[in-house]
């Protein structure tokens, strides 16, 4: 089996790149270890100054896998994914994303930790937390009302309305639009010009727009003991299996 999660470094910036196009980069056990691990190595290494995420294939990210989930480890705060979600909610260093094709649940959440975000035309992002039986994850209940209000919130997480790219820029959630065959080379270039910036006044900015970091972890503390609840729930492994079986018709 490939690599899952490719890292590749060069002139200050560390690319990551969800490599299961097969399953549409959809998020494993074992892909959230190893994502965890490379932010970890990417904050400690002094020769990177910015991290770039971005996906192979059709799309960004699937979200989480949905078989990986019932049949995986038990949800727990020891998941990898929480190791994922507290590196990201603290992360001193700036994180860019390149985002193209149907981006899910996670893989639009995880936007939210971005400092800049480049969308291809054509991109579709959809949180269907609700629809699966589940609820928001990542902080996304704390940030995306802060982002776009909480009446569009509440349409986005509780209808799980679809977002192109062009209403995701308006909203906020993305800085740019680009051609579907322009967005890494978009998304590189702005890494690049962050790397070149002084590191010092860079991380200590980024910390100042973010500000206090306490209440976004207690959040997604607060989001995972839901959501963990919710996973063991009739009624999420009930949507799940008409979602599996409606795949496979």
């Amino acid at each position: 089996m490939s690599e899952q999660i490719l890292r590749s470094c060069a002139d200050g910036v560390c690319e990551l790149r969800f490599n299961r196009p097969e399953k549409r980069n959809a998020i494993t056990h074992q892909m959230y270890q190893a994502l965890a691990a490379h932010l970890h190595a990417a904050l400690a290494d002094e020769t990177v100054r910015v991290v770039l995420l971005s996906g192979a294939g059709a799309g960004f990210s699937a979200g989480n896998d949905l078989n990986d989930f019932l049949s995986g480890p038990e949800f727990t705060r020891a998941h990898p994914v929480m190791d994922v979600l507290r590196t990201l909610a603290t992360f001193d260093k700036p994180l860019v994303a390149a985002v193209h094709g149907p981006t899910i649940g996670i893989g639009v959440t995880l936007l939210l930790h971005c400092d800049l975000v480049v969308a291809a035309q054509g991109t579709q992002l959809i949180m269907p937390f609700v629809a699966l039986g589940l609820v928001p994850e990542a902080g996304s209940s704390l940030l995306l009302p802060r982002l776009v209000g909480p009446q569009r919130a509440a349409e986005l997480l509780l209808l799980g309305e679809p977002l192109d790219a062009a209403r995701a820029a308006e909203l906020g959630l993305v800085n740019r639009v680009v051609e579907a065959d322009k967005v890494l080379d978009e998304a590189r270039t702005l890494a690049q010009r962050l790397a070149r910036q002084p590191a010092e006044a860079l991380r200590a900015t980024k910390r100042l727009l973010r500000g206090d970091a306490a209440e976004l972890l207690a959040r997604i503390e607060a989001e995972a003991e839901v959501f963990g609840a919710r996973l063991k729930s009739q009624e999420f492994r009930a949507q799940v299996r008409a979602v599996l079986a409606k795949g496979r018709g």
